[in-house]
């Protein structure tokens, strides 16, 4: 591939990133309550749209907190979890997919320093994915598409985002279900458990900065 080519590819990957990011922005700005009124006048349908919705959501930038807050006013923090744990999973596969394809030819094997981090990847992929799974040092999405950039393969990928996204979907799924509870006792709870499964992996995030940074 030249590298005009190369440029115009890179440039049409940007502008199609802005154009559904300018999209979900300015035309699917509703609110937990009214997706989840819509994908429960579904009835028994309603699981399978909600992990549909939730697979094809990085494909158009729509944000994940919204969906995952939705899924526990839907189905209540259990199933939600679950539903969305399995949505989140696949969208994650789905954006790895897609930038694989699309990163092909873009991306060439670095030397150096890039080279070196990309065998770490290779070899490490799954562990390096779980702490950004679990740590919310890089965006959702952000993390799906890098991986799909860099050598780590789809299996590890895949296993270290489906086990890394449980403790914070369920903070999500938890939080959205006690709204529907309307008890503040269960309120006050699922907001202590929501703080606490976002502040802790914030807190180990700065330690592990600090210790990378020392070292």
């Amino acid at each position: 591939m030249s590298q005009q080519r190369k440029i115009l590819k890179i440039v049409g990957i940007i502008a199609i990133v802005i154009g559904l990011i300018w999209f979900s922005r300015s035309y699917l700005n509703i609110s937990p309550t009214e997706i989840k009124e819509w994908i429960l006048s579904f009835g028994m349908w309603a699981p399978i749209l909600y992990i549909f919705l939730y697979t094809v959501r990085p494909l158009i930038f729509f944000p994940a907190s919204v969906l995952s807050i939705t899924g526990g006013l839907a189905f209540g923090a259990l199933m939600g979890t679950v539903y969305t744990v399995i949505g989140a999973t696949l969208g994650a596969v789905v954006a790895f997919l897609v930038a694989k394809k699309l990163g092909k030819g873009v991306i060439k094997n670095g030397a150096g320093k890039v080279d070196q981090i990309q065998q770490q990847l290779e070899k490490n992929g799954f562990i390096y994915v779980l702490i950004f799974r679990l740590l919310p040092i890089f965006n959702f999405d952000l993390i799906s598409y890098a991986a799909g950039l860099s050598k780590v393969r789809l299996l590890p990928f895949f296993l270290a985002t489906l086990i890394g996204i449980i403790p914070g979907t369920f903070a999500y799924n938890f939080l959205g279900s006690s709204i529907v509870s309307k008890d503040p006792r269960i309120i006050i709870g699922a907001i202590i458990v929501f703080l606490i499964l976002t502040i802790v992996p914030w807190y180990l995030q700065k330690r592990w900065k600090a210790k990378k940074n020392l070292g």
